[in-house]
Formats: C-alpha cells, structure tokens, sequence
C-alpha cells in the first residue's frame, strides 16, 4: 500500500453529503486540511428531501442562500397531517409557533441539493475525492487517524464519520443498535402529477397516519413528489407482496394517498430501506467525532434528521478545531486555551444527547393514537400547541428553552390523560391491513434514478 498523504490532513471526513461537507466547509474556511471521502458518485439520488425551518437559517449563516436560489425546489412553511381514511386533514403553519422565529423553509431533490453542498466545500478547498469509498479504519488515536481508500492510506489528525447509514465507523467499532422498538421499513419513490393543496400550502408535506404506519407526501419542484411509506418490521414481514410493489400494496389501502395520487404518474422505480431507527454510542472517542447519521438515526416522521445532522456537523468542526489547538498546543481561534480532548468528547456527547431528546420524544408520541387526536384537534391550553410547532421548526439549539421543554413534558402528560378520558374529539384511526384495496390507475410510469 501507498501512503497517501503528505503533509498529514487536519481532519479526514467519511462522506460528502451535507453533513459531512457542512463540517468541511466550516474547517476548511478556518484554514483546516480537510479532505472528505465519498462512496458515490455525485448527483446521486437521496431521500430527506424536506427541511426544518431552523435548517433553512443554518443555511444563510453559511452564507449559502445565494446557490440554493438557484435550485428548483417548494418553499415550505407549515405540514398537513390526516388520518389514512382521509375523512379529515389538519394544516399547521410554522408562524404559529411560539416565538418569533424565521418560519419559512423548503422542499428539494436531494441529488441537486448535496451536490450543491459538496461543491460548496471543495470551492472552499477542501479536498473532496468522490467514488473515493473508505475500506478500512487503519488507525484511531488522539492525534494519529488513518483509514484506507483502493490500497492508499489516508492519515489524519481527526476523524469525522459523516457516512450516513453506512455508519463506516460504528461498523469498525461494533457500536451500532438498532432500536428494537422502532424497527420500520420505508419504501419510497418520486411521482409525477399529484394532486397538492392550492396557494401557500402548495409545499406542506402531507402525513398520512395508519394503524400500521405512516405515509409522507413532499412535493420537491413543480412537477415531482416524494411519497413514501413507513411500516412496522412485523407488518412488512407479514404481507405478501413483492418489496418492489409494497408501496403500490400501501397507496390502494390507504384513500387519502390514493385520492392524490388518482392522475399520478407512478415511478418504474421504488426504494426500500429497513431497520433505520439506530443509535451508535458513543458518539466521540479517542480521535474521532461521528455525525449525522452516522450517529443515530430517527424515525423520520417529522424530518428531523438533516436538520439535526447539519447542526451536529457545526458542533463537531468547532470541537475538532479546538480539539487541533490542542494537539498542536496552540490557542483556539477566540484566544482561549483549548479543552483537554476527554472534555470535549464529553460536551460533544452530551449535546447530542440533549439535542435529540425532544425529537425522541416525539416520535415516542407520534405512535400513540392519543397523541395523534390532541395533535390534530390544534388547540390546546398554555399555548401547548405553538410550542410543539416551535419544536418541529427545529429550534431546540444549542439546547431546547425552558418554555418550550415545560409544554413538551405538559404534552406527554395529557396523551396519557386523554388515552383515558376525552380531552378532544376522538377520532377514528385506519388500518391498511384491514382495509379491501382499490386498483390504481394504470398510468405510464416515471423513470428515477437508482
């Protein structure tokens, strides 16, 4: 093998996606060698396509606004979510939330989207090598990093795992879990004329909420709409139908989606991912920091998980900065003395822990038929509900607020109130399993990209 490598790499990140090119845009602007190793040839398709208001904020911090302007994409400023039956849909809007936060935000393809974000950090400098895929972590120390790529070492000083649900490190460490209460599949493609919802609401991604599961509808530009379903292991496993056709299985029992879908244009094409629902602690050690996905992954029902990894990678590029002072014995960039490297491992790890939190909770909520009919009746005391929304727009960093944590707790309290006396309407729930199926249009179908 060849060594790769001269001079030796401040920071060597696994994987090109925005998390890992939001960390390299960040250390390369702070005069960082960075070079970033990713699997895939880009654009390559993605799913995510829906972001958080607070993402959208993080992007015009990183001074990228002028290149998303020039994206196809949906601007986004609340969701739409409904029972699978689809006898009733509740709409909320981000400007409802309880402070006077931005509120607007965006769906895209993710293809254009990452490729935007990648070349972003190699305009930066940042060595970027695409089709560069990581075969081995050769080393993992303080100070002393190197992983191998096609028979060259790549060595480092600080390693930031950005691969995804490649997961390439907790691979190598044998730290991957899956959440055994949150084992789904999700099976998902882009579709052409959907029927949307008309003015403003045009780019509310719609949630259809089943027994079994959930769907998402998310139009990305003006022609095309990202629709998925999201199952329980133990119900996929039970159906008997190809994994190639279980979202068409799905969209026939489901008249909510399939009302939408009546014109449609089907895709040739559908993708399937199972088991998400993972952590990989811990999320720091010895010479390296995992981010995004490569951390953990939540269901995505609330489309936490971008938004999440991007903030993750500014918290890590600013560690593995203060983390480099140190080791080169020099001060950080606002003159203070470095953390030692066990400290800031530690303050890495509790704030993912602490950022996640609310959305964990949450997602526990979100299968829970109580929470669903509090969550669509929309009213509530002590401002309840603006504060849930202000938690969906994301903003719950660097820590979530005292104000919007209280009414978080207040929540879990009347879903398990309300599972026994009445605070709202009931409402009915639907089951796919349990619902005789309407044909689909036999309509031509779309080409995507695998």
């Amino acid at each position: 093998m060849e060594n790769d490598n001269h001079p030796k790499n401040d920071v060597v990140i696994i994987g090109g996606g925005p998390v890992g090119a939001t960390a390299a845009l960040l250390l390369t602007r702070a005069g960082k060698r960075v070079i970033v190793l990713e699997k895939s040839a880009f654009p390559r398709f993605h799913v995510g396509e829906s972001f958080l208001p607070a993402g959208f904020e993080l992007l015009k911090q990183l001074g990228l606004e002028e290149q998303l302007s020039r994206l196809p994409r949906m601007t986004k400023v609340g969701a739409e979510f409904g029972f699978g039956h689809g006898k009733d849909t509740s709409c909320f809007d981000f400007s409802e939330s309880l402070f006077d936060d931005g509120y607007e935000t965006f769906n895209i393809e993710r293809a254009i989207f990452d490729d935007m974000m990648l070349e972003a950090a190699a305009d930066a400098g940042a060595d970027v090598r695409t089709e560069a895929p990581v075969r081995r972590i050769v080393q993992l120390n303080e100070g002393d990093i190197a992983v191998e790529v096609d028979g060259n070492i790549i060595e480092g000083k600080c390693l930031l795992d950005a691969s995804g649900q490649g997961t390439v490190l907790a691979r190598h460490l044998g730290s991957k879990k899956i959440m055994q209460h949150h084992r789904k599949v999700a099976y998902f493609g882009h579709f052409e004329q959907v029927q949307r919802l008309p003015g403003q609401s045009e780019g509310h991604p719609t949630v259809a909420m089943c027994d079994e599961g959930w769907f998402w509808l998310i139009n990305i530009d003006k022609k095309r709409t990202s629709i998925g379903m999201v199952l329980d292991s133990d119900v996929a496993r039970s159906i008997d139908c190809p994994t190639s056709e279980m979202l068409h299985w799905g969209i026939q029992r489901c008249p909510l989606v399939r009302d939408r879908t009546a014109s449609a244009v089907f895709p040739d094409q559908t993708h399937t991912i199972a088991d998400f629902s993972y952590y990989c602690r811990p999320f720091a050690g010895p010479g390296y920091f995992l981010i995004g996905d490569a951390a953990f992954f939540l269901d995505p029902i609330f489309s936490s998980g971008l938004g999440l990894g991007m903030e993750m990678a500014v918290r890590a590029a600013a560690d593995a900065e203060e983390l480099l002072a140190h080791l080169d014995g020099t001060h950080t960039t606002n003159g203070k003395k470095p953390r030692r490297p066990a400290r800031i491992r530690r303050d890495y790890i509790n704030y993912i822990n602490r950022s996640s939190a609310p959305f964990v909770t949450l997602v526990n909520l979100f299968y829970d038929h109580s929470f669903r009919e509090l969550f669509l009746h929309g009213q509530g005391p002590v401002n309840i509900q603006p504060a849930i929304i202000s938690i969906l727009s994301g903003y719950i960093f660097p820590r979530i607020s005292w104000p919007l944590r209280w009414r978080l707790y207040l929540m879990e309290l009347f879903t398990k109130i309300h599972a026994r006396v009445a605070m709202v309407p009931r409402r009915d729930s639907h089951s796919l399993c349990s619902t005789q199926p309407v044909p689909l249009p036999l309509v031509e179908a779309v080409a995507t990209s695998a």
